[in-house]
């Protein structure tokens, strides 16, 4: 105890090196924060801190004898190397935050270290939809207009970015982007038949994509078994307005049927008072 007292005195009164740094990582993989040291530097006593959101103790180590058992938000996950690294992990969305290791060498100089680690979620797959771009006039057999839609659910800070497989580069080809390039619109060609588009998502640490053939969405070029549009309404409609009317007899069929009972209940419950007794 005494010798941590010691070093967070020498924090206060000696003048310090301050480094700044940015760790990267995401939600359940380790990390290693690594302390560096100026060349000539003994270290005797070194103390392992976070610093935001919230001040607590980590790790500390004097004259070689490594302590990692102080209560704090990563007890059990917290390890200190004999070089003087912090090792963290498994870790979480809520681990982001601001760390320092102040070290005091065997002539009384100091040095502090100071480390930003951030924690990613990874980012999960994509979904993409394909929308057909319908008008009034008589679709080309040989063209469509297709919109593709992609969404990652439950993610913060990404980016999304669209390819077309089979390119050398990263560009989608003659295109338009909305909504911070979550919508690619598209015209295709018959030559288009076979081309498949890439939603890419990432953030910092991660990434991931899902991978669509557009012009299979295109009604004119619908597959055998798998109906356009209108096929479906011509198909839904009819059923629907038929059950509706089902519906309504059975409703209506309903209600005779309970007036009919209780006019029947009605006439059992009052011929008993009309009944005269034989004498």
């Amino acid at each position: 105890m005494w010798s941590l007292w010691s070093l967070l005195l020498w924090e206060a009164l000696l003048p310090i090196a301050v480094i700044g740094a940015q760790v990267l990582s995401k939600v359940g993989d380790s990390v290693l924060l690594a302390a560096e040291q100026p060349p000539g530097f003994q270290v005797r006593e070194a103390i392992w801190r976070s610093l935001w959101p919230s001040e607590e103790l980590l790790a500390t180590s004097f004259r070689g004898s490594l302590e990692t058992l102080y209560h704090s938000c990563f007890l059990g996950r917290v390890q200190l190397h004999s070089n003087l690294s912090l090792e963290l992990g498994p870790l979480q969305a809520r681990d982001s935050g601001n760390f320092s290791i102040l070290m005091v060498d065997t002539s009384g100089r100091t040095w502090t270290q100071t480390l930003q680690l951030k924690v990613y979620d990874a980012v999960p797959r994509p979904t993409v939809q394909v929308f057909i771009a319908v008008t009034g006039d008589a679709p080309a057999l040989n063209t469509c207009r297709v919109f593709l839609s992609c969404w990652a659910p439950n993610t913060s800070d990404i980016t999304y970015s669209w390819r077309r497989e089979g390119m050398m580069d990263s560009a989608a080809g003659p295109h338009s982007l909305f909504t911070d390039q979550r919508v690619l619109s598209l015209s295709l060609g018959l030559r288009d038949k076979d081309v498949a588009y890439s939603c890419i998502v990432s953030n910092p640490v991660s990434w991931d994509l899902a991978t669509v053939t557009p012009w299979e969405s295109c009604h004119h070029e619908a597959a055998p078994g798998n109906a356009s549009y209108k096929d479906v309404l011509l198909v839904v409609l009819p059923i629907s307005l038929f059950l509706f009317l089902v519906g309504v007899f059975s409703m209506w069929h309903g209600g005779l049927c309970l007036g009919k009972k209780k006019k029947n209940d009605h006439t059992d419950e009052v011929a008993p008072e009309t009944e005269n007794p034989l004498v």
